[in-house]
């Protein structure tokens, strides 16, 4: 897969979850106590759609990040090990 589509598809999947209004949605439970809370003067559920993306975006972050750190490495280990072959082989073409 080239850069331009996996870059292409990463934008999209970043844009439908930023539009679907069912991922800003809150589980059963947590949005009948929030709606509960609010009608009563209460300001409990302002935050809690907040606080839910934030705990679901948390390990998704994490993850990236492991990611991104074991891709750089394998390419500094591939460079290594190539320069290494290079290596080898000048010193049997010179000899």
């Amino acid at each position: 897969m080239t850069k331009i589509n996996f870059k292409l598809i990463a934008l999209l999947l970043i844009c439908i979850c930023f539009v679907s209004p069912e991922l800003i949605a809150q589980c059963p439970m947590c949005k009948m106590a929030a709606e509960s809370n609010l009608e009563n003067g209460g300001s409990a559920g302002a935050g809690l759609n907040k606080g839910i993306l934030f705990m679901l975006t948390t390990p998704y972050i994490i993850v990236a990040c492991l990611g991104f750190v074991w891709y750089k490495n394998r390419k500094k280990e591939e460079d290594t090990m190539i320069d290494d072959v290079n290596d080898l082989l000048q010193q049997d073409y010179s000899a």
